[in-house]
């Protein structure tokens, strides 16, 4: 699967996705299968800024709801560990298979990207574990009452709600990625950005919104603190790294006016 810029016809182009998606459900299978001895590891590790809470709401240990639900998790959490601990191979396979679709000088872009997106992603998650979670979830267990009280203790429910919750800020943490390819490929202006700043925070408030599973003040209201920190670090680093071409673009808008 050479990475080149041939242009090849529709049907290898097919074979090679074939190719690249075989790749990934290896390594993701092999991955899963090997991790499986590991997974409640994984699983307490995932639930530990919670825990806390659970034990002075009354849960001293999680329950599964039928015979079958203990494999089935299991291998549920062995398949997230080796999503996240394979990513870098499966977020390269992707990116492989688009690269000889970019000019020479867009390809430059890609090594710099693929490390940013994984840098990225990992102070998302890091960010929601140590930060938004126990605060998050301990905000949702108070909203029940004496009367009205949930079902704590279901395994599954409350580890694909953990799951959902960091994905969620890792990927919302790829904002600056898709700021820095909006502004080097010109294809929203500096200044347009820096402008309409009111409609980039209703933008970001709508991935907050859309982005958490829980609909929380606590958890949407972390996310979109850290994505409005994130774009505006991110136009701040390209009024550095672009200045000359926001200096020419404010001159002829100038000229123009």
């Amino acid at each position: 699967m050479p990475i080149g810029p041939k242009r090849l016809p529709f049907l290898e182009h097919v074979a090679e996705l074939r190719q690249r998606l075989i790749v990934v459900v290896a390594v993701l299978g092999v991955a899963s299968v090997v991790l499986y001895t590991w997974a409640w590891d994984v699983y307490e590790f995932v639930l530990k800024p919670v825990m806390p809470f659970l034990t002075d709401a009354g849960v001293d240990s999680f329950k599964v709801g039928g015979p079958f639900e203990g494999f089935t998790l299991r291998f549920r959490v062995s398949m997230y560990a080796a999503a996240v601990l394979t990513s870098p191979i499966i977020i390269w396979q992707v990116m492989a298979f688009f690269l000889p679709a970019l000019k020479p000088r867009e390809r430059r872009y890609v090594v710099p990207t693929f490390f940013s997106m994984l840098a990225l992603f990992a102070a998302g998650v890091v960010f929601c574990y140590i930060v938004v979670a126990p605060v998050g979830f301990q905000w949702m267990i108070d909203q029940t009452s004496n009367s009205v009280v949930g079902q704590l203790g279901l395994a599954d429910k409350w580890f694909q709600g953990m799951i959902l919750l960091l994905f969620a800020f890792g990927i919302g943490f790829q904002l600056p990625v898709v700021v820095f390819y909006l502004l080097i490929f010109n294809v929203v202006p500096y200044a347009k950005l820096r402008k309409n700043w009111r409609v980039s925070y209703v933008v970001i408030m709508c991935v907050a919104a859309v982005a958490t599973p829980d609909w929380s003040p606590v958890t949407m209201g972390g996310l979109f603190l850290a994505l409005v920190l994130l774009y505006e670090l991110s136009l701040l680093l390209a009024r550095l790294v672009l200045n000359k071409r926001i200096a020419e673009q404010q001159q002829l808008e100038a000229v123009e006016a």
